[in-house]
């Protein structure tokens, strides 16, 4: 945390005397600690303490400095993480709807920097629908939630919603602040889910992709600094912080790779995208009544062997979800369609492949292969993939440098 400027906010919450020894703790490691207080939080704890341990003057309003006009965008730009102690459940509404009423939430819409929350509330609040739907809102737009623990409560009461220990705080955004940002400046086109082509109106031909794998690596791509655009299947993943294209059958996926392949950098082929569709699909419904129909099928577009003949300085990425010979068969499929690098894996065995969070692969290029890698978690192997990817751009080990202080 050396040099890293941290805008601290903290809410009206009992716990807001913990974010003290967060603040403490956090200048110990050296960093530059900014306090923003909500007019809540000054009902339990004192913007002096907190001037008295950071760098500089607590701040608790928009207009609190006749010569600085504009606080929140000077802090939003000045930091490389806002991290707010205790996030209380009314914080969390108004932070999801992009409510910008006071200094912290508008200092919040006014960053790009990395955002940690640790919420803390009795019980009932943490487990009601609302407050877990406005944090998964937030986890959607990359926010990291540092989730509280089970313990005593203020009033006597015990039960999960304690903040977390404050150590345990600081290091969540230590290791954020630590983390690779070494594809910063990178374009990178991310596509994700599996493709429908229609049988009839209401009918289709699809496959069982989540679409997970893309989304993991279109999100760790945008967390070590790429310039992300996603094209999904997935109309309901999102939200995301970055671009997002909806496409639905292969010929969609198609044109919208097509309009921005020139443009990209690193195209990583993560969709299922069908290899066949119905030649002559009805315009509506068949009724059972008419009997079985006869389905007559034709091969689709092959888009990535189209991107990669027509790759100039991208970097391609496959996948290859096979059931037999899994390593022959990508290594052919590396060859054949121009591709830099193919991410293979079993996609027969039950914890890996579609619908689940786990996946277990073989990463091959033009000299074989490069790694295999355990069961992992789909996020870890996007980081793994994304590891080769920077190594051939020769931005591997790249770290973010601290951001100019003003």
């Amino acid at each position: 945390m050396q040099g890293r400027t941290v805008v601290l906010g903290v809410c009206g919450g009992i716990a807001a005397y913990k974010a003290v020894e967060v603040c403490r703790r956090l200048t110990d490691a050296g960093a530059r600690v900014l306090p923003v207080l909500t007019r809540g939080a000054t009902r339990f704890v004192t913007p002096l303490t907190f001037s008295a341990l950071a760098a500089e003057p607590a701040r608790t309003r928009l207009f609190d400095d006749p010569d600085d006009p504009i606080p929140h965008t000077r802090l939003g730009r000045r930091a490389d993480l806002v991290l707010v102690v205790p996030a209380t459940a009314g914080f969390c509404a108004r932070y999801a709807a992009g409510f910008a009423d006071d200094l912290l939430t508008a200092t919040l819409l006014a960053t790009r920097a990395p955002v940690v929350l640790a919420p803390a509330m009795h019980t009932e609040m943490w487990e009601h629908p609302a407050v877990r739907a406005n944090l998964a809102v937030l986890a959607a737009r990359g926010v990291t939630v540092v989730e509280p623990e089970v313990g005593r409560l203020a009033g006597g009461d015990e039960g999960a919603g304690r903040l977390a220990d404050p150590a345990r705080i600081v290091g969540v955004a230590g290791e954020i602040l630590a983390a690779r940002r070494d594809l910063e400046g990178v374009r990178v086109l991310v596509t994700a889910g599996g493709t429908r082509e229609p049988i009839d109106a209401v009918r289709y031909l699809g496959n069982r992709s989540s679409g997970k794998m893309g989304h993991a690596l279109a999100r760790a791509a945008h967390d070590r600094g790429a310039t992300v655009t996603l094209v999904t299947t997935r109309a309901d993943a999102g939200p995301f912080p970055f671009p997002t294209v909806v496409v639905g059958t292969a010929e969609e996926m198609r044109a919208a790779l097509r309009r921005r392949f020139a443009d990209s950098d690193v195209v990583v082929m993560a969709a299922a995208v069908a290899d066949f569709r119905p030649k002559a699909p009805a315009e509506g419904k068949w009724k059972k009544e008419d009997g079985v129909p006869e389905v007559v099928l034709e091969p689709t577009p092959d888009i990535l062997a189209e991107l990669g003949a027509a790759k100039e300085h991208q970097l391609l990425v496959g996948f290859a979800a096979e059931t037999e010979d899994v390593v022959a068969r990508a290594a052919a499929k590396l060859v054949r369609k121009r591709l830099d690098l193919v991410v293979a894996n079993d996609v027969s065995t039950p914890d890996a492949g579609f619908e689940v969070d786990t996946n277990r692969a073989v990463l091959l290029d033009s000299g074989g292969p490069v790694s295999e890698t355990p069961l992992v978690t789909k996020a870890e192997l996007a980081g793994i993939i994304l590891d080769q990817v920077a190594a051939r751009l020769g931005r591997a080990g790249r770290d973010e440098t601290p951001r100019e202080q003003t």
